[in-house]
């Protein structure tokens, strides 16, 4: 609830402290006295536009600060848990807005911009101004307060979730269907590529092997000739070779050093170079005796290289990346198999969750029904009590074809009312006047009063066009409100000012320099002054003194 109200420098208003109280609280004064000042101030608080023309003449700045109690306001505070702005069970909310235009908001002490101001407004409080009753002119609006009433947001969740899920599969048969023509082409590529490249069956690493063996197969002459006769160099020629020329150096150095032992190392690396040759000699005579000269082989090598240079100049691809090539185009073929796949199954899954979807939105029809007869009477017996004595209303509920569907149900919703005898039931903004939707409006708001989540109403001046047994009902209603819900109402009519649980009083002073607006409560003399003011004018007779006393000792009150 809204607790206390700061204002500074504010259009006309100086400096401005109001402390709210539980209930319903009045506010009356004389004409152009301001007494939407406080309202004003709120609204630009939570988030309304802001320009200079709201800074008091010669001021540099204007500057409010609403508090509110949000101890019982579990959606305000999950918002401010949210956005990392929770205060305990307070939250300040402030706006400053300089000469110049610039504007700055903070929750809490945090600046925030004017979107957030919004957003955490409509968790602490809901303004109703002389023309709010319009929107309950349109059907989205008569949707939610049936909604409301209801208590279904169960079903709604359900019917909305089975809406998303239904048209999120549409619109993937759709894009499916829509590229059919395209992926057929592809796959007709595909196929044809795939198959070409299955055929070849590349093997990772094989380019490598096949150059390897290539380049031995085409030589193997010059590897065959050429091997042997380093044999005969190293070790097989009987005339003169490696090994024997080691062989002799070695005795000839082992003979040396037994008279220089200097000469041991030399001597020990020889008898390993021996070792060496000897070993080298073996491993090059067994690779001579497997050289092999196949032609058949070497031409199967050759037409396989030429094969694998082909394909992977056809798909510009290096020659090594071949078979990643032919991995890839396979997948891609799965996924286009699969996509005509996924159509076959979409058209089945569609079809099953526009079931789920028809389901949900009946039991949501369903409950709107049961709710819509119970809300008809309750509003109906409410515009009696307000001077509507013969008047009807009803909620019309038609349920629209499956084209017609919407993430709402298949509902269509609409207020209708008879005021007059006679009259058939019509759309409200057929038959309504702008004083009887003002009734219809309250009595519906004091029927959701238990429904509603936010914690403070304010109602500017709704009650302009009526008076008498009208006012008097009007007021009732909105104390009746009060119960259950904080109410802020600007009035001029004496019915309602005297149901208040308390009464401000908003006055104007001039020094013939500069123009002040104040506000202050009123005690319970100064209210049955007011309350004559408002029944009879400047001239305040005993009679409308008397009368003021009986208003304000109303039985109930």
């Amino acid at each position: 609830m809204l607790c206390h109200l700061h204002i500074s420098n504010f259009a006309i208003v100086r400096a401005l402290e109001i402390d709210w109280a539980n209930g319903m609280s009045t506010i009356t004064g004389e004409t152009g006295a301001g007494k939407s000042i406080a309202i004003d101030a709120l609204s630009l608080c939570l988030g309304e536009r802001a320009d200079a023309g709201v800074v008091r003449p010669g001021a540099d700045k204007a500057d409010i600060v609403a508090s509110f109690d949000i101890s019982k306001l579990h959606a305000a505070q999950q918002w401010l848990t949210e956005q990392d702005l929770a205060m305990g069970n307070e939250c300040i909310v402030r706006r400053v807005v300089s000469s110049e235009g610039r504007s700055r908001g903070y929750i809490n002490g945090v600046q925030v911009p004017a979107q957030q101001l919004k957003a955490l407004g409509q968790h602490l409080l809901s303004i109703h101004g002389q023309h709010a009753h319009q929107q309950l002119l349109k059907q989205d609006y008569q949707r939610q307060l049936l909604d409301a009433f209801a208590a279904n947001s169960a079903s709604r969740d359900a019917t909305r979730s089975a809406w998303r899920n239904w048209q999120q599969l549409q619109r993937e048969y759709v894009e499916l269907e829509q590229s059919q023509q395209q992926r057929d082409a592809q796959r007709q590529l595909l196929e044809y590529q795939v198959a070409e490249l299955d055929n070849f069956a590349a093997l990772e690493d094989e380019f490598a092997a096949l150059e390897s063996e290539h380049s031995r197969l085409s030589h193997g002459n010059t590897l065959l000739s050429q091997s042997q006769q380093c044999l005969q160099l190293m070790y097989d020629d009987e005339q003169q070779n490696i090994y024997q020329a080691l062989s002799a150096a070695t005795a000839q150095l082992e003979q040396l050093s037994s008279l220089d032992p200097a000469l041991n190392s030399i001597t020990q690396m020889l008898n390993e170079a021996l070792v060496q040759t000897e070993e080298a000699s073996r491993e090059l005579r067994r690779y001579a005796d497997k050289v092999e000269l196949d032609p058949e082989r070497l031409a199967q090598v050759e037409e396989r290289l030429s094969l694998w240079l082909n394909l992977s100049r056809k798909h510009q691809v290096a020659n090594e990346a071949l078979p990643a090539l032919h991995q890839q185009l396979s997948a891609q073929l799965a996924t286009l198999t699969g996509n005509d796949k996924r159509l076959l199954q979409l058209a089945d899954d569609i079809t099953k969750a526009q079931q789920q979807y028809v389901t949900a939105a009946t039991q949501l029809s369903n409950e709107r029904a049961t709710a819509a007869g119970l809300l008809s009477e309750k509003i109906t017996s409410s515009m009696h009590e307000l001077s509507m004595a013969n008047a009807r209303f009803t909620i019309q509920l038609q349920q629209q074809s499956i084209e017609q569907a919407s993430a709402n149900g298949l509902d269509n919703i609409e207020f209708q009312v008879s005021t007059n005898p006679g009259q058939p039931l019509q759309a409200l903004h057929k038959v309504a006047s702008g004083g009887e939707l003002s009734r219809i409006s309250l009595a519906i708001q004091v029927i959701l009063a238990d429904k509603i989540t936010t914690p403070t109403l304010i109602f500017d001046e709704v009650d302009v066009g009526i008076s008498g047994p009208v006012a008097a009902g009007v007021g009732r209603l909105l104390r009746q409100l009060g119960e259950s819900t904080q109410i802020i109402c600007v009035t001029h009519l004496p019915q309602v000012a005297s149901l208040g649980h308390q009464q401000l009083f908003v006055e104007k002073y001039t020094d013939g320099q500069a123009t002040e607006t104040r506000m202050r409560q009123l005690t319970d003399e100064e209210r049955i002054s007011e309350i004559a003011r408002l029944l009879a004018g400047e001239n305040i007779s005993a009679s409308a003194l008397a009368n003021a006393r009986e208003l304000l000792c109303t039985p109930g009150v």
